[in-house]
C-alpha cells in the first residue's frame, strides 16, 4: 500500500509546465532556506550548515556559476515549552554572460515552529525572510553594433549607448509557511508555500521606476516511505513547483535510497528529476549520521541545445547538522529515608 501511494504522487509529478526565474539549483534539497524561510530550523539538530555550487553551459565561452552557504539554528526558550524558534543567515553569489553580470544576495530568516501534536509528528511552520540583493556588470567586457562598421570591430569606437550606474541593489522580503508530518520513523511528509518578493522591487540601471521585480509563489512537496519491510530500501518523491510574473518552473523527480546503516543513518541514493522544457536531471547522493552530500548534472534538452551540445550543468552540495547531547535531568527526585 505505501509503495502504491508513493507510485501514484510520482506519476502525478509530470505535467506540462514552462520554465522559471530567479537563482535555482536543480537539487533544491540541497538548499532549503532559498526555498522557504518556514524551513529555517525544521530539522532534527541544533545548528546546520549547507554550501552548494553550480557550473551550468560548460560548452558556452561563458559558463553560468552559482554559489551559495546558509547556516540556521533550532532554539527553544524554557517559556514555550515544546514550541521552537529558528534563525538562519543565507548568502547567494551568482556569475553570468560576456559582462559578468554578478549578483551578490544576503539574507536573515526567521521562523516559529509550533507542534500541532505532543509526540511531534506534525510541525507547523512560519517564516520571514529580509535580505538585500546587489546587482552589477563589466561594461567594458560589452560589444556593441556601432563599433562594427561593416568590415571590422573597433573596441576604441563609441558605442552608442550609456548607462547612468553599472550598480544597482534592492531591499527584498519573503514569507512563507511549512508543513511536516511524520508517519513513522522513516515515513515523512513535508511541504511548504512561499510568497517571495512582496514589494515587487525595482531592478534597473537607467534610474526608472516600472522595471520591477515580479512576486514569486514557492511550492515544495516531498514524500519519503520505505518500500521494503526491513526499511533497507527509500522512496523519495519531490515536486518544486515555481511561477513568478509569466513564467513557470515545475521539477519533479524521484529517489530511491539504499541504507547501508541504519543505525548510522549511512546510505546511498540515486535519483531521476525533470525540469520541463529544459533538462533532465540525474543525482546521486550519500548521508552519514547528520552530514548529507549530493550531486547532480543536467542533461539539457531545450532549444539552446545548439549551443550546449546537451550539456547543461553540474551541482554539488553538502549539508552538516549539528545535535548537542543534552544529558537527562529528573524532574522530581526523591529524598531517601535513610543516609
Amino acid at each position: 500500500m505505501k509503495f502504491r501511494y508513493f507510485v501514484i504522487l510520482f506519476l502525478l509529478c509530470f505535467a506540462p509546465l514552462l520554465k522559471g526565474q530567479d537563482i535555482h539549483f536543480s537539487q533544491y534539497n540541497g538548499s532549503l532556506l532559498n526555498l522557504n524561510p518556514a524551513l529555517t530550523g525544521m530539522f532534527d539538530g541544533d545548528y546546520r550548515f549547507n554550501g552548494i555550487y553550480r557550473s551550468q553551459w560548460q560548452s558556452v565561452p561563458v559558463p553560468y556559476k552559482t554559489f551559495g552557504f546558509a547556516a540556521d539554528m533550532r532554539y527553544r526558550p524554557e517559556k514555550l515549552k515544546s514550541d521552537c524558534i529558528g534563525f538562519g543567515l543565507q548568502f547567494n553569489n551568482d556569475q553570468a554572460g560576456d559582462a559578468f553580470y554578478t549578483t551578490n544576495q544576503i539574507y536573515l530568516s526567521g521562523s516559529y515552529i509550533h507542534k500541532l501534536k505532543k509526540d511531534s509528528a506534525l510541525l507547523v511552520g512560519v517564516g520571514f525572510g529580509a535580505g538585500y540583493s546587489a546587482s552589477n556588470f563589466n561594461y567594458s567586457k560589452m560589444t556593441f553594433d556601432n563599433q562594427f562598421d561593416g568590415y571590422d570591430y573597433s573596441a576604441g569606437s563609441p558605442t552608442g549607448e550609456s548607462f547612468s550606474r553599472y550598480r544597482t541593489g534592492f531591499t527584498d522580503f519573503n514569507i512563507g509557511i511549512a508543513l511536516q508530518y511524520s508517519f513513522s520513523q522513516f515515513t515523512r511528509l513535508t511541504y511548504a508555500f512561499s510568497f517571495n518578493h512582496l514589494t515587487n522591487p525595482v531592478v534597473t540601471y537607467q534610474g526608472n521606476s516600472f522595471s520591477k521585480l515580479d512576486t514569486k509563489l514557492g511550492n515544495y512537496l516531498a514524500f519519503e516511505v520505505p518500500v521494503t519491510d526491513n526499511n533497507k530500501f527509500i522512496a523519495q518523491a519531490e515536486i518544486l513547483y515555481s511561477h513568478q510574473g509569466k513564467y513557470n518552473e515545475f521539477v519533479p523527480g524521484a529517489n530511491i535510497k539504499y541504507m547501508l546503516n541504519l543505525e548510522d543513518n549511512n546510505g546511498v541514493s540515486l535519483g531521476l528529476y525533470l525540469r520541463t522544457r529544459d533538462a533532465f536531471i540525474t543525482r546521486l547522493g550519500y548521508t552519514y549520521k547528520t552530514t548529507m552530500a549530493g550531486i547532480s548534472y543536467d542533461l539539457n534538452t531545450s532549444k539552446f541545445i545548439a549551443a550546449t551540445n546537451r550539456r547543461g550543468a553540474f551541482e554539488i552540495f553538502i549539508t552538516h547538522i549539528i545535535k548537542r547531547y543534552r544529558p537527562f535531568v529528573a524532574k522530581k527526585r526523591v529524598c531517601p529515608v535513610f543516609m
